[in-house]
């Protein structure tokens, strides 16, 4: 019998493995710093396995995890409200490039990462979890804890500020897009 246990456990460990590059992934996005993003899927993974008979199974695994790590991800920034933005300040000051990549679709992604930086925190988890993550509504808005109607409102709310933020291709004929500062 404990043999048996033990092989369900061995499964559910590699089935929560195999989700560790989406978890960087997503907690990269949230945080904007690797090393703090790293901390927050370890402070996830070791939840997850010392809470993992609350996995009631009704929902995906995927979807129970991204549900800890967003949860952890806000208790964090409540609780260090005043180093966030201190780090916000700071991850302004880093877009400055010294040395711009040669490639466009680099820069590109660099001035999407700008725009989803100026969304609120819960735009931002909506839009990254459909947009990057591919959850549907439903597993999106199970992970926010939060209504369809209401992840619905806020993709639509950040996708608005998106189209917002993000200007036309430049008229200097280089055909790359630039953000608008919005304050």
């Amino acid at each position: 019998m404990s043999g048996r246990m033990a092989g369900k456990g061995e499964d559910l460990r590699w089935l929560i493995a195999r989700e560790i590059p989406h978890l960087r992934r997503y907690a990269g996005f949230l945080v904007g710093d690797a090393e703090e993003a790293d901390d927050l899927v370890q402070d996830c993974l070791e939840r997850a396995l010392r809470k993992r008979h609350l996995w009631t199974r009704r929902g995906t695994l995927r979807s129970w995890l991204f549900r800890l790590l967003y949860r952890l991800h806000i208790d964090a920034a409540r609780s260090r409200s005043s180093r966030r933005r201190k780090h916000d300040a700071s991850a302004e000051q880093q877009g400055v490039r010294v040395q711009p990549p040669a490639q466009e679709p680099s820069l590109q992604l660099d001035d999407v990462s700008v725009a989803l930086r100026q969304l609120p925190s819960d735009q931002q988890a909506a839009i990254l979890l459909v947009g990057v993550e591919g959850f549907s509504y439903e597993e999106a808005a199970a992970v926010l804890d939060i209504p369809v109607g209401t992840l619905r409102s806020r993709l639509s709310r950040a996708r608005d500020e998106l189209r917002a933020l993000w200007s036309p291709p430049a008229e200097d004929g280089s055909g790359r897009s630039h953000l608008r500062r919005v304050k």
